[in-house]
């Protein structure tokens, strides 16, 4: 099993803006210096808690902090970008980073953000799908281009001088493209099986129960079925609340603590989805709003206390979920800088460790 990092960040609304970016900045150059072996952030344009407001111009301002870990968008919200600047830019950033860039996509989940955008009562998957049609035709073709959908348009033909090189939207360093992953966070993701069939590979939210994470690897299979591909495990990237501490003692005030940064990142998460997406926090599909509650949500999904006993609860949620090849440690806001750092480092050098040693050992 790999090590990622992967931070969709949730700060408190009041913390200088100044202070949670850095600290952001600070988590992914720890992550790469520990051996993380790939890390992603999310964006979001109208959030004061997720105030990652671009991912892309975050993760260029770590292309010479960080020196091995691959850099990805977790995600690049498609309907909120036009394509010809999601192929420019990703195209620069791939070439800045030497190609040690993975492409993140989704149609971005945020109602806010779509409704600045003027996309909240648009098919918002319809348009994800002609972005990144667009975006990957792009990559494919020479200027004029030729590109007209329902959403989007995109020709330079009155404009090219191809003599001096105007009129070319440029292609990526990784051809025919870098690898593209999707975030899934439905159950039974239909999005899975396509992005699958498509050659593009998952990362299962760190916000689902593992009843629905574990309903991810059936839907990926089904896909690269279609595709004549054979479905890898180490291609399944599964992200989760991780607080790991020197003793348990530590480990349970830090990550319990009502005024903590991880029962605030879930309460800001179980308010959001309240409306319309409750099922997420769901144990099974049937079960009445009523039962879900805020304790059950973080006595679920987090997981918590020394190494050793953290080592031995990734291992059941393996057992339950499945095999996969990355586990992707979720960021959370660092109400004391000491302990988050502690919790990354504890994590890459005991944890993990024990954890494949056990799996070597024929831990299911």
């Amino acid at each position: 099993m790999k090590l990622g990092f992967f931070t969709m960040p949730i700060h408190p609304i009041d913390k200088d803006w100044r202070t949670s970016l850095r600290e952001d900045r600070e988590a992914f150059i720890l992550a790469d210096q520990l051996g993380f072996t790939e890390g992603y952030v999310g964006e979001h344009a109208t959030d004061k808690a997720e105030n990652i407001t671009s991912c892309m111009v975050f993760i260029a301002s770590l292309i010479d902090a960080t020196k091995t870990m691959k850099l990805g968008t977790g995600t690049i919200n498609m309907p909120n970008n036009h394509p010809a600047a999601v192929a420019a830019n990703i195209a620069m950033l791939d070439h800045m980073l030497d190609g040690r860039f993975i492409f993140g996509i989704s149609p971005g989940g945020l109602l806010s953000d779509a409704e600045a955008f003027g996309n909240l009562d648009a098919d918002r998957n319809a348009m994800f799908l002609e972005a990144i049609n667009f975006v990957l035709e792009i990559w494919k073709r020479e200027p004029p281009y030729g590109l007209e959908g329902k959403y989007w348009k995109v020709n330079i033909e009155k404009q090219a001088m191809p003599e001096i090189g105007q009129g070319f939207l440029p292609k990526p360093l990784q051809r025919p493209h870098p690898p593209i992953v999707v975030t899934a966070v439905a159950p039974f993701s239909k999005g899975i099986t396509e992005a699958a069939a498509r050659g593009w590979d998952p990362i299962s939210a760190n916000f689902l129960m593992p009843e629905w994470v574990k309903s991810h690897w059936p839907k990926y299979v089904e896909g690269c079925e279609r595709a004549g591909r054979k479905a890898d495990p180490a291609n399944w990237r599964v992200a989760k609340s991780i607080f790991v501490a020197d003793d348990d003692k530590t480990a349970k005030a830090y990550a319990t603590d009502p005024n903590g940064p991880y029962r605030f990142y879930y309460s800001q998460l179980y308010t959001k989805l309240k409306k319309g997406r409750l099922e997420l926090f769901k144990t099974r599909r049937d079960q009445p709003d009523s039962e879900v509650t805020l304790d059950g949500i973080c006595d679920d999904l987090i997981i918590y206390g020394s190494p050793d006993k953290v080592a031995d609860e990734i291992l059941k949620f393996r057992d339950k979920v499945g095999d996969f090849g990355t586990l992707l440690y979720a960021g959370k806001d660092w109400l004391d800088p000491a302990l988050g750092k502690r919790s990354m480092t504890l994590l890459a050098e005991k944890v993990l460790p024990k954890v494949n040693a056990a799996i070597k050992l024929g831990r299911p």
